[in-house]
């Protein structure tokens, strides 16, 4: 059905391996992880506003959140910063203690004022992350209100809702909940920013490495915490280098120039198999792989539009060529394992179809859009298979391509056609994919910007049942609940869901204790050795 035609002179590969500004090592130093990763996605390194795949990972390994859970049972929840925690008899306030060991890179003791510190200048800054806390009734105008300091070791989280205690602390293991160092951040603070234009390309945190560099499109170095309270890092350094390239992160991995490649594809996997010096190493993930189709597009505003292009994918074609062994077929919102997710995938290619429901929309010749792409290598060729099955129909796609934070910034304003990429769950409750479900204000100015207003998809009654959801304490209940919502979600959303991800990386086999989790910011390399 489509074709995937990619080739490489070794002088090509060169010049892009040379592009990052990195030293080539004959070897790796021993004491530095270095890994090839697509870093274009990079906006920002301030907890307060990341909220790409790539930094999630990076903050989850320098800094610590108030809580975490055990990446292989996710319903075992412990403290990270958090000591301890206690639900008021209303349901409304959630009292922590925090643990008094902690110490900054910086030297500076971690207390609560810390803790409540960072909460609030997430909300104040109100960036895209902030949503997250948003959910329970913080505004920038009350949270001083409803999140404060109560001893020099403890502090109130007090909701507008009585809401099922999970969902609260799932929240606090974003990276939106990671606490930064008070002092320092006020230290750079330039005309009330809250150090905002500062942390953008600084560190202020106590995870066990932290940021040294971030040099865009190019590396981000970090180097070991010596004050970090857990077990030190063996290795002294760990260096991402960007190389958006598969082939190149192949050539690079077998001369040891790296110790990691992060983003191959399934000839490069396929080749590095039989590699006696090579360990492919895979763990599912939440991570869903989508197209949006914007509302404020006149053609795309149409529900046969809409459904005729679900009907529009090669799903099953693109899981066994492009995506194979990386992606699974999934056409819903909650990925498998989440509470409530619903395993149907009704849609394949059917051109027919597609006609009559383009043809009963008023549009028999199809139309034509413009589609926004990540320069990846896959997800280039996962839209360019899209656009050829798209154009049976008649729908005309032009491909914009971007880096990964030009097209985020152009998703999130709202000023796209249509948009291909991937959502990573922001914890491990069910309501973190509601996303897909849930606009409380389709405003140019809403305070909750979901996946759903980015697509201007305005919808209050499936708001309402999303919003019901994440108040019923019962789990059968609330997982049936999650059911209905995807079902409906399903036929009627602006959303094409493809893919569920399996994580795979390659790695040379002397590193060992690299760590993958079901979400990014579970991917850890503290323990590392070499």
């Amino acid at each position: 059905m489509f074709s995937l035609a990619r080739s490489f002179t070794a002088a090509a590969i060169t010049a892009v391996a040379m592009t990052t500004a990195m030293p080539v090592w004959a070897e790796t130093p021993p004491d530095t992880l270095v890994q090839a990763l697509a870093i274009d996605d990079i906006i920002s390194l301030d907890p307060a506003e990341v909220f790409e795949i790539s930094t999630t990972e990076m903050l989850g390994n320098s800094y610590e959140t108030i809580i975490g859970y055990d990446i292989n049972d996710v319903s075992k929840i412990f403290g990270v910063v958090a000591d301890t925690w206690t639900l008021s008899p209303d349901g409304l306030t959630m009292s922590f203690t925090i643990k008094k060991d902690k110490k900054f890179a910086s030297g500076n003791p971690m207390t609560a004022a810390d803790v409540v510190y960072s909460l609030v200048r997430t909300v104040k800054l109100d960036k895209s992350p902030a949503f997250i806390l948003g959910q329970f009734g913080l505004t920038p105008d009350n949270v001083e209100e409803k999140v404060k300091q109560t001893g020099d070791y403890s502090f109130d989280f007090t909701m507008d809702k009585p809401y099922a205690p999970t969902f609260l602390l799932y929240c606090l293991t974003a990276s939106v909940a990671s606490v930064v160092d008070e002092k320092l951040v006020k230290e750079h603070e330039v005309d009330g920013d809250w150090g905002y234009n500062w942390l953008k390309t600084n560190y202020a945190g106590s995870g066990p490495f932290t940021i040294r560099e971030w040099r865009a499109n190019e590396a981000v170095v970090m180097e070991r915490n010596d004050n970090y309270s857990g077990n030190k890092p063996a290795l002294a350094r760990a260096i991402y280098r960007h190389v958006p390239e598969a082939a190149t992160q192949r050539l690079l991995l077998e001369k040891g120039d790296i110790d990691i490649a992060r983003n191959l594809l399934p000839e490069e996997l396929a080749a590095l198999s039989s590699n006696p010096d090579i360990a492919i190493q895979a763990a599912p993930k939440g991570t869903i792989f989508y197209i949006s189709l914007n509302q404020k597009n006149q053609y795309l505003s149409k529900p046969e539009v809409r459904e005729a292009m679900k009907w529009l994918v090669d799903y099953q074609t693109i899981a066994d060529t492009i995506v194979k062994g990386k992606y699974d077929v999934h056409q819903t919102f909650l990925p498998k394992g989440f509470l409530g997710a619903l395993d149907e995938n009704p849609y394949k290619l059917d051109v027919a179809k597609a006609k009559e429901l383009l043809a009963k929309a008023g549009l028999p010749d199809g139309f034509t859009v413009t589609m926004d792409t990540r320069n990846s290598p896959d997800v280039t060729a996962i839209a360019q298979a899209v656009q050829q099955t798209m154009a049976e129909a008649g729908i005309k796609i032009e491909i914009i391509p971007g880096d990964g934070g030009q097209t985020l910034e152009k998703y999130r304003a709202r000023t796209h056609d249509i948009y291909i990429g991937v959502w990573g769950p922001d914890y491990q409750d069910p309501h973190t994919n509601a996303t897909f479900a849930r606009n409380p204000d389709n405003s140019d100015g809403a305070a909750a910007k979901t996946l759903a207003w980015r697509n201007a998809w305005d919808i209050p009654e499936m708001t309402a049942k999303a919003d019901a959801a994440v108040m019923e304490a019962d789990p059968a209940k609330r997982a049936q609940m999650y059911v209905e919502l995807q079902q409906e979600n399903l036929k009627t959303s602006p959303f094409i869901i493809m893919f569920q991800q399996t994580e795979i990386a390659a790695l040379r086999n002397n590193v060992k204790g690299f760590v993958m989790g079901p979400s990014f910011s579970d991917n850890k390399f503290d323990a590392v050795t070499k």
